[in-house]
């Protein structure tokens, strides 16, 4: 059996995704010499910010690391590669060792070593259940993004985008440029907020002007969706204007963003600990080199909180740095973090959300989509667990990635973290947790 198909495969330095923070980590690292290997499910590099397709011109930045990870022959790039779960019993190996991860592809699955772990798993948009949110031509203002560079034809749709931060602006772009014509832009926040947001940005010049460039004619404040109406799709969508007005409108695709939540499950798993103020407490919580609670785990990006692109490629190259024994280089990064740390700050205590988007729900709005779990079904359990005993919700194929969150926003319940498996995994995959080689991968210097 040859190197390429065994059950087992080994490297220095093992990173979980291929977003800004992945990629400057792995470009970070290189140059020690490293053996380095970069896992993520899409089918090429760059994460959601960063998404190639058919009709993307990816900016130059994007490019630069992409050209890089050509250059450093040391650097092994897994695309459309999953992590399922654990590759063995015991999270946290001895001698300070990162955890053996259960990997899968397309033909395959196996056990990944390795002596540090470099997690950049990103967000996800956080999708909150209203009258309608169900119905075909509903997505979330990033998906409605991914859709259309991986090729969607909106080419005349009326569309509404509504929710909360930049992310708005920027799907409203993206769809102008497919084709669609964005019939309204609904901002939760109120224009107070908004300005002294815009006051702020001259801090940071090229966001600044990038805000510029984003201003859409149909933006409005404090304005949220309350219904989508439709048969077999979207026809109509009902927002709320200010205090007590509404409007109707006619369109063809609804996007909603409420803001993010950071990909911790395969962190938890591991055992890493939650903190830090840019995610509300439920990120990762790293130090200033990067590294979670548990030994030989490192972590960066949207998984420790939400700052941009900028701040996930400068905590992406210290992690990098120190994972391979770089920590002068990784030290001198961090007056840049520092400022990007600042536009983070920023943008959570500009965005915060409406108290009045927790009542959005009806008692039969669907909460939990796999398993078709109503709000009245779960307004009266007592928390995470009691709602999966009685209800199976978040036990459906998301493994309540979609539902958890919307409920840890409308309940305050705090999902629990999956032990072992992260999602269903093929019974080959699984016969390749076995014990492991004795050989040991060869640790960085430094």
């Amino acid at each position: 059996m040859t190197e390429q198909h065994s059950a087992h495969e080994r490297c220095d330095i093992l990173i979980i995704g291929a977003g800004p923070a992945g990629l400057a980590a792995a470009v970070a690292a290189a140059p020690s010499g490293a053996s380095i290997t970069i896992v993520d499910d899409n089918p090429q590099p760059g994460g959601q910010i960063w998404r190639a397709g058919p009709q993307v011109a990816l900016p130059a930045l994007a490019q630069q690391h992409r050209a890089a990870l050509a250059r450093h022959t040391n650097i092994r790039l897994l695309p459309g590669t999953r992590v399922m779960g654990l590759g063995g019993t015991q999270p946290i190996q001895p001698g300070g060792k990162a955890p053996a991860l259960l990997l899968e592809d397309a033909d395959r699955g196996w056990t990944q070593h390795s002596h540090r772990i470099v997690l950049c798993t990103g967000a996800r948009e956080l999708l909150l259940p209203f009258p309608g949110w169900t119905l075909p031509g509903v997505t979330g203002a990033g998906a409605l993004q991914a859709l259309i560079k991986a090729g969607l034809d909106v080419r005349g749709q009326r569309i509404v985008i509504a929710g909360t931060g930049p992310l708005l602006l920027a799907a409203a772009a993206t769809a102008n440029k497919a084709g669609a014509t964005v019939v309204r832009v609904a901002e939760q926040a109120p224009w107070s907020a908004l300005a002294g947001f815009a006051a702020q940005l001259p801090r940071w010049p090229a966001k600044a002007l990038q805000a510029l460039t984003l201003l859409h004619s149909q933006l409005r404040a404090s304005s949220h969706v309350l219904e989508v109406q439709g048969t077999k799709q979207v026809q109509t969508v009902r927002l709320r204007k200010g205090q007590h007005a509404e409007e109707t409108m006619a369109c063809d695709r609804v996007a909603c963003g409420f803001g993010l939540v950071p990909n911790t499950h395969l962190g938890q798993m591991l055992g890493c600990a939650l903190g830090g103020p840019l995610s509300g407490g439920q990120g990762l919580a790293v130090d200033a080199q990067m590294r979670t609670s548990v030994p030989g785990v490192f972590a960066a990006g949207e998984a420790t909180g939400f700052g941009g692109s900028e701040r996930a490629l400068v905590q992406g190259a210290i992690a990098g740095h120190v994972a391979a024994g770089q920590v002068q280089q990784a030290q001198a990064l961090r007056p840049q973090l520092a400022r990007w740390e600042g536009f983070a700050q920023a943008l959570q205590a500009s965005f915060p959300l409406n108290e009045a988007l927790k009542t959005l729900a009806q008692p039969g709005t669907l909460v939990c989509r796999c398993e078709d779990v109503p709000y009245a079904a779960l307004a009266d359990r007592d928390g995470w667990i009691d709602a999966k005993l009685h209800t199976r919700c978040g036990m459906g194929a998301c493994q309540g990635r979609i539902c958890g969150a919307a409920t840890q926003h409308l309940f305050g319940w705090t999902p629990a973290p999956p032990r072992h498996l992260l999602a269903p995994a093929r019974i080959g995959t699984l016969a390749a947790c076995t014990p492991a080689p004795t050989s040991e991968p060869v640790t960085p210097s430094g």
